[in-house]
């Protein structure tokens, strides 16, 4: 629970049983019989044998659908037919809608099989077939989003496409059905135009996505100094976040504000930071009962969230959380990491320990329907006592505060969560408690929200590397657990030791034969958090193994940089480098900042050299748009300086050594690695002398500080 302004009365104590009680009792964890859906009852096209969640969705549609694959190209090829390529995800709202309203209609399903080859790509399993298209749709209309739906020549080159298409004219575009005839049309009409405009778009992609290295650009602490300018300019004094609505979290922004404020003594952009984290953390998109955020707010105040939680988001949410405890010293923002992580290991994990991608926006149908309550139902679930509470906190009103427009005939008088008045007396605690437990009880028999329950290697990465920090953070033994569990999950699953090579999608005891660089970027990120929080050799060697993989399979030797995808994925017209951190960050700026820390840790000057050469490549957009590569700003910031080691001699397993690591984690000081002195670590390293029990040296270069097996020592010399 999270309460901005401050309280004037003592209610952490209060605030902290909620958040322990909600880590602790698993009313959410309640299954609910649900009928079975009429469409499983319906013919099955050839997507019912994939594992894709949002495949399998589509799976009994009149389309004919095709998954990505060399089985649709060459019907398209043989037949000459163009490619309907639909893209979006199982948790996407919009996608849930345009299904209903189009490819569950048996007159479009006819035409679409009559006069194209349709395809469908779930973007969470192929971000690398999503980027190629959603950036010919973002350049040529201006805007993108999901459903992504773009028509293809059979040699799968672009020349018409979208986002949604409603059933009939609305929101100022024709109806989906007009859009197919007109396709058609010029298709078999203006043939020889078609292809030859399709050649030209895909030559200006190739152009475009063609990324060099750019010279006589200097990376000085003046790139930094503007980034930070630009973000603070941006920044909402009144709601927290940076610019308006929709707001989406992006936690790379805020977080490279904390590091910009460190180096630049900039206490306003601290206090910019903290203010979003608490805005946040007392808004809707934060789920007031269950833990975990939304996707992204619809509005400026973080009050009404598009519903889905991904994955990716929390974990990004729970390594800002971190920073802002460490950066402010405020109990709170710990709190908000405890109730993100309770909520992935209660609803987010597999039995084996992997987490799944996401839950979605829509239940019954209808958007946020979990969630939102109304007065009626809370005045007569809950005592006068408690409801009086309740309502005044979470501003719970008749008219409510949500209405689903998505949605034909929308419930009234929704409201969703959010703590409008912090304010809560010590006699107030236990009547909210109780209160709170009753709404959650009675929400653990609602219908859930469809969960998408394939495990990706790159956000397991993500989720790892938060579960890994806050163990060494906040020192929960039950946090270190979920992240071995999870280290041991992805090496069995989607790790073939013997190749060297990382797989992205496991589902059902299967796994995809793709690769991407996202997933060796985002899981080595978290198996270096693992290895800094137990200093266990095995991890160090296994993210050596990922990063030599990911250096062989993806870098650009010749320009810098690292490809999406490896050289044998010849299925894509284009290979491209993805250069936008947004809600997920770049594979790029991931792995340039992890090489970094390794190459401090393992003194490999290849990995150093890998990743300075990336920054080069970017020092363009570094310069010039930094707004679109935050998590890349972090990369440099720790480039520009020497970093410290913080070294701790001596068995890591140990009690003393278990004492002095989260000491070495407890400083917000983000350009240090904490190593042991085994291992494939760093030669220097492993020559400092060795102590019957452990010890911590601070270095930076050759040149270390007097040892000490004082916590409180270790702290004062990070200060």
């Amino acid at each position: 629970m999270f309460a901005s302004p401050r309280t004037k009365t003592d209610v952490t104590h209060c605030l902290a049983v909620t958040a322990c009680h909600r880590a602790k009792a698993n009313p959410l964890n309640s299954t609910v019989t649900i009928n079975q859906d009429p469409a499983a009852l319906k013919p099955a096209n050839r997507l019912v044998r994939e594992k894709s969640p949002y495949l399998l969705q589509h799976a009994h549609n009149p389309v004919d659908w095709y998954a990505w694959g060399e089985e649709a190209f060459a019907k398209a090829r043989t037949e000459n037919k163009p490619i309907f390529l639909s893209i979006g995800y199982s948790t996407c709202h919009w996608c849930h809608v345009m299904e209903r309203e189009s490819f569950e209609d048996e007159r479009v399903g006819a035409f679409l099989n009559e006069h194209f080859v349709s395809i469908k790509v779930d973007r969470e399993e192929r971000p690398d077939v999503d980027k190629i298209y959603m950036t010919f749709v973002q350049s040529t209309t201006g805007s993108g989003g999901w459903p992504l739906n773009v028509f293809l020549t059979p040699e799968r080159k672009p020349f018409f496409g979208g986002t949604y298409f409603p059933p009939d004219e609305r929101y100022g575009r024709g109806s989906f059905l007009s859009v197919l005839g007109e396709i058609v049309k010029v298709w078999q009409e203006r043939h020889g135009e078609v292809t030859a405009s399709a050649e030209e778009i895909h030559a200006r992609l190739e152009a475009a996505t063609s990324n060099v290295a750019t010279p006589n650009v200097a990376l000085t602490p003046e790139v930094l100094r503007r980034a930070g300018t630009a973000f603070k300019e941006a920044y909402d004094p009144r709601h927290g976040g940076f610019g308006g609505a929709p707001k989406f979290p992006q936690p790379s922004q805020p977080a490279f504000l904390l590091r910009y404020a460190r180096r630049f003594a900039d206490e306003e952009a601290t206090r910019m930071v903290l203010h979003t984290c608490d805005r946040m953390a007392a808004g809707g998109i934060h789920d007031q009962l269950g833990g975990g955020f939304a996707r992204y707010a619809v509005d400026a105040e973080w009050l009404v969230p598009h519903f889905e939680k991904m994955l990716y988001d929390n974990a990004q949410l729970a390594h800002l959380y971190l920073d802002a405890y460490l950066a402010s010293a405020d109990a709170r923002h710990a709190e908000v990491v405890r109730d993100i992580l309770a909520y992935v290991l209660r609803e987010m994990t597999h039995p084996e320990g992997g987490f799944y991608s996401a839950e979605d926006a829509d239940s019954e149908g209808h958007e946020g329907k979990f969630y939102c309550w109304t007065h009626a139902e809370l005045a007569k679930l809950l005592s006068p006592e408690e409801f009086n509470v309740a309502a005044r906190y979470f501003g719970i009103t008749d008219r409510g505060n949500f209405v689903d427009h998505s949605h034909p005939a929308p419930l009234a008088g929704q409201n969703v969560l959010s703590i409008v008045n912090p304010e809560v007396t010590a006699a107030d605690c236990p009547l909210l408690e109780a209160a709170m437990n009753k709404m959650r009880a009675v929400r653990s028999k609602r219908v859930r929200p469809h969960l998408d329950d394939k495990i990706l290697a790159s956000w397991n990465g993500l989720m790892l590397g938060a579960f890994a920090r806050a163990y060494a953070v906040l020192g929960d033994e039950s946090d270190r657990n979920a992240a071995e569990r999870n280290v041991a999950f992805i090496q069995a699953k989607l790790w073939d030791e013997k190749a060297k090579t990382l797989y992205h999608r496991w589902r059902e005891g299967e796994r995809d034969d793709v690769q991407l660089l996202e997933a060796y970027a985002f899981l080595l990120d978290g198996v270096l958090h693992l290895y800094e929080a137990t200093l266990s050799p095995g991890h160090l060697d296994f993210a050596i193994a990922l990063a030599d993989a990911m250096l062989a399979k993806f870098h650009d030797l010749e320009n810098g940089g690292f490809w999406q995808s490896p050289a044998d994925a010849t299925e894509l017209i284009l290979r491209v480098k993805d250069d936008y951190d947004g809600a997920e960050p770049s594979g790029n700026s991931v792995a340039t900042l992890a090489l970094l820390k390794l190459a401090a840790i393992t003194g490999r000057v290849g990995f150093r050299e890998a990743a300075e050469a990336t920054l080069r490549m970017f020092a363009r957009r570094l310069e010039k748009i930094p707004q679109a590569v935050p998590c890349m700003l972090h990369a440099l910031d720790f480039w520009l300086e020497e970093p410290r080691r913080v070294v701790i001699a001596g068995d890591p397993a140990s009690a003393l050594a278990r004492e002095l690591i989260p000491a070495a984690h407890s400083i917000y000081q983000p350009n240090k690695v904490v190593l042991g002195n085994t291992g494939a670590v760093e030669e220097f390293t492993r020559a400092l002398p060795a102590n019957p029990s452990p010890v911590v040296y601070l270095c930076t270069g050759h040149a270390c500080q007097p040892p000490t097996d004082q916590p409180g020592e270790v702290r004062a010399m990070l200060q």
